[in-house]
C-alpha cells in the first residue's frame, strides 16, 4: 500500500496527518481502505511510511483489529515514488505476484477479477482503468486493441479517449527488483515507459466501471467526506473522538476530527477543524480550515 506520500496538494491537512490517515466521514481512509481489502480476501499488507509516519501507526496499528497483519517499511530520509517505495518493500512482500494499492483512492473495484485478468494474460504490470472522462484534469493511459499499455499522457486535450488508472494494480516483484534500494523511481513516467518500450505488452490495463474516490485537493476531500458520510446515514457535520462542542454552538455542513473544541455560541460553516483545534466562544468561522497553531492558537486558513 502506497501510504508514504507528502500530499502537497492537500495542505494544510497533510501538515496534521498523513493523507491516508486523514478521516472520511469519521473514519481513517487508510481504515477504509484496509477494511475493503480484507472483505475481498486481501489480508496480508505492507505500508511504506515517510511523511507524518505516527499518524499512520497510530490508526493501523498491527492491523488485528481489522483482521489484517499489517507490516511497515520505512523510507527515510526522503520518499522514495511509486517504484522506489515497492523496491525497498519486497524483502517484505516476499512474494513474486502482489497488489499495489493506492493510500489515497477510495474504490470498490472487483479484485479478483484483476487478478484473474493478470495471470491469463501473462503480463507483469496489470493497472485497473475507467474511462478518463476529466481528461482536463488527469493524465491518461493510452491501451491498443487488445488492452496492451502503449504509454501515458498529460493531462488536456491529449488525454481525450485514454484511460484513467484509479489506483489498484497487479505487478511482478521482477519489474522492481532491478532497482536500487533506497533510490526513488517512479513506475508511471518512468519504469513501466521503459518496460512498454523493452517489451510491448508487459503492461496490461483492465477497463472497468467501478466507483473511485480521488482525494488529491481539499474540496475532493469535502464531497469524499460527505458522501460517505450521506451514504452511512450521517449526513451533515461529522464529529471526530474526544470533540467536545458546546450546546449552543452551530455548526453546519463541517468536519471535525478528533480532540476538538467548540466553544459557546461559535459558529463553523462548511469549515474543515483538524486534530487538536479549539474555536473561541462566540467565533465565526465559514469555509476554511482550523488548525492549532505551534502554540496552541487557533490558525485558520481560507
Amino acid at each position: 500500500m502506497l501510504t508514504a506520500g507528502l500530499g502537497t496538494r492537500l495542505r494544510p491537512l497533510t501538515d496534521v496527518r498523513a493523507k491516508p490517515a486523514i478521516p472520511v466521514a469519521g473514519q481513517p481512509m487508510i481504515r477504509r481502505i484496509i477494511r475493503w481489502l480484507v472483505s475481498r480476501g486481501v489480508t496480508d499488507l505492507v505500508l511504506n511510511v515517510h511523511h507524518l509516519p505516527e499518524t499512520l501507526t497510530a490508526v493501523v496499528g498491527d492491523g488485528s483489529d481489522l483482521a489484517a497483519r499489517v507490516r511497515y517499511s520505512w523510507e527515510q530520509p526522503r520518499v522514495l515514488g511509486t517504484a522506489g517505495g515497492p523496491r525497498l518493500a519486497l524483502p517484505l512482500v516476499a512474494t513474486d505476484t502482489f497488489f499495489i494499492i493506492n493510500g489515497d483512492t477510495l474504490t470498490d473495484v472487483d479484485l479478483t477479477a484483476i487478478g484473474r485478468t493478470h495471470a491469463d494474460s501473462g503480463a507483469l504490470v496489470t493497472l485497473a482503468l475507467v474511462p478518463n472522462e476529466e481528461f482536463e484534469r488527469y493524465g491518461g493511459v493510452m491501451l491498443d486493441d487488445e488492452r496492451r499499455v502503449t504509454g501515458f499522457v498529460r493531462r488536456g486535450p491529449s488525454a481525450k479517449g485514454s484511460y484513467h488508472f484509479i489506483g489498484v494494480q497487479v505487478a511482478h516483484a521482477s519489474v522492481f527488483a532491478p532497482l536500487t534500494p533506497g533510490e526513488p523511481a517512479s513506475s508511471i513516467g518512468g519504469v513501466y515507459d521503459a518496460l512498454i518500450a523493452a517489451s510491448p505488452g508487459s503492461v496490461r490495463g483492465v477497463v472497468c466501471r467501478a466507483e473511485f474516490f480521488d482525494v488529491g485537493t481539499t474540496e475532493d476531500y469535502r464531497r469524499t467526506s460527505h458522501a460517505f458520510a450521506t451514504r452511512e446515514d450521517r449526513a451533515g457535520s461529522t464529529v471526530g473522538l474526544r470533540s467536545r462542542i458546546h450546546p449552543s454552538a452551530r455548526i453546519v455542513d463541517s468536519i471535525l476530527w478528533d480532540d476538538v473544541e467548540v466553544g459557546a455560541d461559535a459558529v463553523i460553516e462548511e469549515c474543515i477543524v483538524t486534530d487538536g483545534a479549539t474555536v473561541a466562544a462566540g467565533a465565526t468561522h465559514s469555509r476554511c480550515v482550523i488548525s492549532q497553531g505551534d502554540d496552541g492558537s487557533p490558525l485558520r486558513v481560507d
